[in-house]
């Protein structure tokens, strides 16, 4: 068995690494308060609702401009879209790479904005999209001149969607939607949300929903409010339908058979997301022992204590296993359909997501007070990643996901 990385990936790596210090470093140098002790308050406009600052934004669409530019944006996508064809290993040692480097412009994980873009919108407009919606849509959100945001979850329903209460129901050859989507993130710019709703069959039936790519200007689409959360900025909108009217060529996929869609966005998020938390994970072991080994404390440095290093190597054992299970599941992603691997895509993702929260509350406690304060990462660190253990699926439901392959229930 052989656990060499692709021959090509080191120099691929080297290569990121002298374009982010070329071209991102110095900007994000320009911009420091979104990155020190301010970045929350830099970062958020208070004013409007609590979401992103619009001179934030702008200096990550400038961030992905130079990226684009250089080749390194579209790395994970298909040539057919300017991309590389990176592959789902590719794309978890690159993300891991990235998100290992700390805080910066080049892998800002509050939003999911890397030089190396995550693009599960644009894989699922190629696998489930017309010719006409692939034309329309594939070149425009790879630009930014149009976006999606993603309406799945509802006030009711989170991680029971298929008990979803939003309906649609023909009328002609169009399609009237009624009801409520909650935590529809980057609404507040998305000239799209991608509305699932019943359109047929049971509640609790995973066949009769459809997902509809609903122009947010749509007369009866509002957001009434955005839910301020534990990681500011905030960009997740609750939204309400009514009487929402979209044409036939709206729907994404088959109809009734809109699940697949999420699915597949789902799929390709937690593989690239179990990647980052890992990354920064290991940013996080590796602050807090280079700090144990410089702190002197009663005369000796902090490091010779064992209440020190037990977690960290505990931390640090656990980091190297979480890697391997990444790697292997990220392995398969290119071999298998995404539903024959779903349940080590849940094993990588939970178990990187709690190891990140885990390593960055240790370096806070390794470096004290200061470790506390904002003007170290860990904070932030730990604020963004506490989330990835209830979004794209809770830790639980993922964990109930590898009970049901490993058992063998729930399924025909």
């Amino acid at each position: 068995m052989d656990f060499a990385l692709p021959e090509h990936l080191p120099g691929l790596l080297a290569e990121m690494d002298a374009f982010i210090e070329a071209e991102i470093k110095p900007l994000e140098r320009e911009h420091m308060q979104y990155f020190d002790r301010r970045r929350e308050f830099a970062r958020t406009d208070l004013e409007n609702g609590g979401v992103p600052a619009r001179e934030w934004e702008d200096l990550l669409d400038e961030m992905r401009r130079r990226a684009d530019a250089a080749g390194w944006l579209r790395y994970g996508l298909p040539e057919e879209f300017g991309g590389r064809g990176g592959s789902n290993l590719d794309m978890a040692v690159i993300r891991e790479h990235l998100a290992h480097k700390g805080l910066g412009l080049h892998n800002d994980l509050q939003d999911e904005s890397s030089i190396v873009g995550n693009f599960p919108q644009v894989i699922m407009m190629s696998r489930f999209g017309t010719e006409a919606q692939k034309k329309d849509w594939v070149e425009a959100m790879l630009t930014g001149k149009r976006s999606m945001a993603f309406g799945l979850t509802e006030p009711n329903h989170g991680s029971d969607a298929t008990w979803m209460e939003t309906t649609a129901v023909r009328d002609g050859d169009d399609w009237v939607i009624n009801g409520a989507k909650r935590w529809n993130t980057g609404v507040h710019r998305a000239t799209h949300d991608l509305i699932f709703a019943r359109t047929s069959g049971a509640d609790g039936s995973a066949v009769g929903i459809t997902a509809f790519l609903v122009p947010t200007d749509t007369p009866g689409f509002t957001v009434p409010y955005y839910w301020w959360t534990f990681n500011m900025p905030s960009d997740h909108g609750e939204v309400e339908l009514k009487d929402v009217r979209v044409p036939a060529d709206a729907v994404l996929g088959e109809v009734d058979h809109g699940l697949e869609v999420g699915q597949t966005f789902l799929h390709e998020n937690r593989i690239r997301q179990a990647a980052s938390s890992l990354g920064a994970a290991q940013y996080c072991i590796d602050r807090a022992a280079q700090y144990a080994g410089d702190r002197i404390v009663f005369g000796k440095p902090l490091s010779v204590n064992q209440a020190v290093q037990w977690p960290l190597a505990e931390l640090q054992t656990e980091a190297q296993m979480v890697r391997l299970l990444v790697y292997y599941a990220a392995w398969h992603l290119d071999r298998d359909h995404h539903m024959e691997v779903s349940d080590k895509v849940s094993m990588a993702n939970y178990r990187a997501n709690r190891l990140v929260c885990e390593a960055a509350d240790r370096a806070m406690q390794i470096h004290g007070g200061v470790g506390y304060s904002r003007h170290e990462p860990f904070e932030h660190i730990y604020r963004h990643h506490r989330r990835y253990r209830i979004t794209e699926g809770a830790e639980e439901i993922q964990i109930r996901r590898v009970a049901q392959r490993m058992l063998k229930f729930g399924r025909k």
